[in-house]
């Protein structure tokens, strides 16, 4: 829906808001916020609210950190579970003192690779984010216990899904800020959960992923639960995954879909794919950015840790969903929630428009199992795998200049150094799984 400021400014009388929280992310992926009175609303509106960069990670140095928020005014909502003293949100793209967009602001770096898929003639990329989730118990004190909060398996029902009455409320409180849910479901781990919402434009989706983390995280903190978008919280189960349903057009056509094609699927979409399959090792580190997220890239759990694509087979990372016509989409099934919504869409978008761009060749599709085959079968395939750990994705990262140039060079080496120092700090630890191994061996 859009917004003028006198809109914005009639409906905050009109619903007694009191608060406003000026929302942007920071380059991990966690959403911020200044939170200002009503009373300066106006001055917001205007562009003319400042904060320090310097306190938030991967921005600037303190030398350098007078910033200003300019908000989206399409992204007014009031937040529907405070009944007094109402709060609504407006999030924000970051800007410097001299009205030049900061090059560290992760929205504004996905409105610039948007930009190169409108000078190659796509007017808008559309996303269809599929973020899951776990369910665990509290305690007395209202921290995270490790007791899941239900048995339940893949699409159960109540009493063996008791997050349903949870998972309902985030869905009604969804729709009322305005999201179109298109099914909610249990997933295949006991307390792992998944609310599937429309595509949208790849700004407006990535804005309902950093909305739909607070939601789903508040709504359940009123249930006593804790919810967490941690890829892999548990040993043994599958991990939490966010598919992302990817495609581009020119004005009201789809530019993947070709009738005359045996799958549909137009040249654009298999240099596209070709692309996204050319650079993936590269872009894992910002689609899988913490140590935790290569604990779900293992076979065995239905997580796509085999670079390949496939019409309908769910083990190679780029799946083709049957919809056709406007709805014919690239399905990348490797991001998980943990990801910068803004850096991950940015990053899969360049490496797909370097694959038009070069008309990649695309490779085969993999219509076998992957897990099953062997370690020569899949050489044999041509099939790489998806970086093991952190470390390497790092490596792979700042080796592939397409993904250099997607994230731009103050968000790479800001990025770099932060994960490089959260490898170090795993990789230096001593961890429960040592001592139950080694302290009666040794």
């Amino acid at each position: 829906m859009s917004y003028t400021k006198e809109d914005i400014l009639r409906i905050a009388e009109e619903e007694n808001v009191r608060f406003i929280r000026l929302q942007f992310t920071d380059l991990l992926g966690t959403i911020k916020n200044v939170e200002i009175p009503v009373s300066q609303l106006k001055k917001a509106l205007d562009n003319k609210m400042m904060f320090d960069g310097s306190s938030i990670e991967g921005y600037v140095r303190i030398e350098e950190s007078d910033m200003y928020l300019y908000p989206d005014l399409d992204t007014w909502v009031i937040f529907p579970w405070v009944a007094e003293d109402r709060v609504a949100r407006l999030i924000c793209d970051v800007y410097m003192p001299d009205g030049t967009p900061f090059e560290g602001d992760p929205r504004g770096i996905l409105k610039r690779n948007l930009k190169e898929a409108e000078a190659m003639g796509y007017t808008s990329m559309n996303v269809g984010p599929e973020p899951e989730f776990f369910l665990f118990k509290t305690d007395e004190k209202g921290n995270p216990t490790m007791e899941l909060n239900d048995q339940g398996g893949y699409f159960d029902l109540a009493p063996t899904d008791l997050g349903e009455n949870c998972r309902r409320e985030i869905v009604l409180t969804l729709e009322e800020m305005g999201f179109e849910i298109e099914a909610s479901h249990h997933e295949v781990a006991p307390g792992q959960h998944e609310i599937d919402f429309k595509y949208e434009d790849a700004i407006k989706a990535a804005d309902q992923i950093q909305t739909f983390k607070l939601v789903v995280k508040t709504i359940a903190r009123q249930h006593g639960l804790h919810a967490t978008f941690m890829p892999k919280p548990l040993f043994g189960v599958n991990g939490s995954g966010m598919h992302c349903h990817q495609s581009l057009f020119n004005g009201d056509n789809n530019a993947f879909y070709d009738e005359s094609d045996e799958l549909g699927l137009s040249k654009e979409a298999r240099y596209y794919m070709a692309g996204i399959l050319k650079h993936a090792r590269a872009f894992a580190a910002i689609t899988n950015p913490t140590v935790n997220s290569y604990k779900r890239l293992v076979p065995g759990y239905e997580a796509p840790c085999y670079v390949a694509w496939s019409g309908s087979n769910r083990s190679p990372m780029i799946r083709i969903p049957a919809s056709r016509g406007l709805s014919t989409r690239v399905e990348v099934r490797n991001p998980d929630p943990a990801a910068n919504p803004y850096l991950a869409l940015a990053v899969m978008l360049r490496a797909g428009l370097n694959g038009i761009s070069k008309k990649m060749e695309l490779p085969a599709p993999i219509d076998r199992n992957i897990y099953v085959m062997s370690d020569e079968e899949r050489i044999e395939e041509g099939i790489p795998s998806l970086p093991a750990d952190l470390k390497e994705a790092l490596n792979e990262m700042v080796r592939d200049e397409v993904i250099i140039e997607a994230l731009g060079e103050h968000a790479l080496s800001h990025f770099y150094e932060l994960k490089e120092i959260e490898w170090d700090m795993y990789r230096t630890q001593v961890h429960q799984w040592e001592r139950d191994q080694y302290m009666t061996l040794y």
